[in-house]
């Protein structure tokens, strides 16, 4: 990882720029650059363009004039190797990268510019940016290389606030691998943090293939820099859905449209604190045998167990899970702590048939409410207009 900046002000006195002028012989090596020998100068076609390295600032564009003459090429490369591509204006004039130069990061640039008689020209610099006094990371859901079900989003959340979401948000490419229309949307995660979802208009259809290229190198967040590029990638798999009916206490699960499976079930407690969420909640994780201690979710000494197989729904401790302890009110009545339980059997091969990523449509007439966009992944319990509208750019 790059280096951290000491102050962001000390930006503003690094816009400084480098003129280079090409010329007939070799010229020597100075601290951070170095000149070569151009192909062909005053002698042999006419005057050099006089070329000019715009030194920029982190997160701005690498900038190359050339008064007299043309650009025929320019490299820009870091320490690593990697390149920042860019293109010409101004009838070849000017040349503009791309991508952002990044904080902390060394450079050399060599440009080939065409003086008035049409001979080549090669100059070459180097400078390098100031450091990044804040960093700001990721962390990507779901994992790389997975197979997910038709509810998971494409989650992001950031370690550090984002002032600057537009600006974060046109530097995340989706690609899919048949066109799926989708949206960013800002929510609030769980944990305070600033997060961004990509979600489908409509459950993802099996066998997508969905890749995120985020160029955030070099992007200002607002309260802090991006250092590094992210790259990540998934697929759906089968079409399933888990159906709640916490009136009737049963669970159903429908593959590719047809029931394929029903579990008498026992939801939470009416009329307080123990009431289960309703709404579309995503199936985060198949967490196997856990501890669960009530007082972690605000409900006091009311339990402290180990649970098996445990399936999370919600951050805020809404599982699906084998409750043995609770056998006389499956199908019966609703009186759990707010999970979804059913007995050891049914938990084990219930746990067995469903994938991360596969929603519960959860429905009840005594429930605490819907599932917030951000307490889990409940961003299919807002319309296509709603999500949308949560796009930070517009």
């Amino acid at each position: 990882m790059p280096p951290i900046r000491t102050s962001r002000p000390a930006l503003a006195a690094v816009a400084l720029a480098v003129s280079l002028t090409a010329c007939t012989a070799q010229a020597a090596s100075g601290p951070g650059s170095s000149a070569a020998a151009p192909s062909g100068g005053a002698g042999d076609g006419g005057a050099p363009a006089r070329v000019t390295v715009a030194k920029p600032e982190a997160g701005k564009q690498v900038t190359v004039t050339a008064d007299g003459g043309t650009i025929a090429s320019v490299t820009v490369t870091d320490a690593d190797g990697g390149r920042l591509v860019g293109r010409s204006a101004a009838g070849g004039a000017r040349w503009t990268s791309d991508r952002k130069a990044a904080p902390g990061a060394a450079y050399t640039v060599e440009v080939v510019s065409r003086g008035a008689g049409g001979k080549e020209a090669t100059t070459r610099s180097a400078f390098t940016t100031e450091k990044a006094d804040r960093v700001n990371k990721l962390t990507l859901a779901p994992g790389k290389n997975t197979t997910v079900g038709i509810g998971q989003p494409l989650s992001i959340v950031f370690d550090r606030p984002v002032k600057r979401k537009a600006d974060v948000e046109r530097q995340l490419k989706v690609t899919t691998s048949n066109g799926t229309e989708g949206s960013w949307g800002w929510v609030t995660d769980y944990s305070g943090r600033d997060r961004a979802d990509w979600r489908p208009r409509e459950y993802w259809k099996p066998g997508t293939r969905v890749t995120l290229e985020a160029d955030l190198n070099g992007t200002d967040s607002g309260d802090g820099w991006f250092v590094r590029d992210y790259r990540t990638g998934f697929t759906i798999g089968a079409s399933q859905v888990v159906k709640v009916d916490l009136d009737a206490k049963r669970l159903s699960l429908v593959k590719d449209g047809r029931t394929v499976r029903t579990i008498p079930v026992s939801g939470g407690t009416p009329g307080g604190d123990k009431r289960s969420w309703r709404g579309t909640a995503v199936l985060m994780a198949k967490e196997g045998t856990i501890r669960m201690n009530s007082e972690t979710v605000g409900l006091g000494d009311a339990y402290d167990k180990m649970v098996d197989y445990s399936m999370r729904l919600t951050w805020s401790g809404m599982y699906a899970h084998a409750a043995p302890w609770n056998a006389g009110n499956f199908g019966v009545a609703n009186r759990s702590s707010g999970c979804i339980g059913m007995s050891t059997a049914d938990a084990k091969s219930f746990y067995a048939s469903v994938n991360v990523g596969d929603p519960f449509e959860i429905r009840g007439g005594d429930t605490k409410g819907v599932v917030a966009e951000g307490n889990g992944y409940g961003a299919w319990n807002l319309s296509w207009p709603e999500w949308k509208a949560k796009s930070a750019v517009r």
